[in-house]
């Protein structure tokens, strides 16, 4: 939800792509080689809501966003897409990506079943005993 942020400590970056920035410094480096990464988009309930006021082309890096405006899905979309262009392997299941709002229990529980059920069986995939 903070596409059109700026860091608190440095007033010209974009929060949003400090975010994009450090996710692909982290899931490029070769400590995470052979390890999933799962992507949390928090927040879900105010980017709907700002989405309505604030257009994401309207944002300088985010200029190329083609989508219609006021369009939470397509909004959603856009940013789990750029996320995965962080990315230099390019064969991430969009399982791995969930988008959620903190403070709804339902979600949550939700969102930490499916996650452990993926970590489970990437564990039994790398231990040979899922194919």
């Amino acid at each position: 939800s903070e596409y059109d942020q700026t860091l608190a400590e440095a007033k010209r970056s974009n929060r949003m792509v400090e975010s994009l920035e450090l996710f692909r410094s982290v899931c490029n480096n070769r400590a995470f080689m052979n390890t999933s990464i799962l992507l949390f988009l928090n927040k879900k309930d105010l980017f709907a809501e700002k989405i309505l006021s604030s257009d994401i082309a309207a944002q300088l890096p985010f200029s190329d966003y083609a989508g219609p405006t006021q369009d939470f899905d397509q909004g959603v979309f856009y940013f789990m897409q750029k996320f995965k262009d962080c990315l230099i392997d390019d064969e991430v299941n969009d399982a791995f990506i969930h988008v959620t709002c903190a403070t709804d229990t339902n979600n949550m529980a939700f969102v930490l079943d499916s996650t452990s059920t993926i970590i489970k069986n990437e564990n039994l995939k790398r231990s040979g005993f899922l194919g």
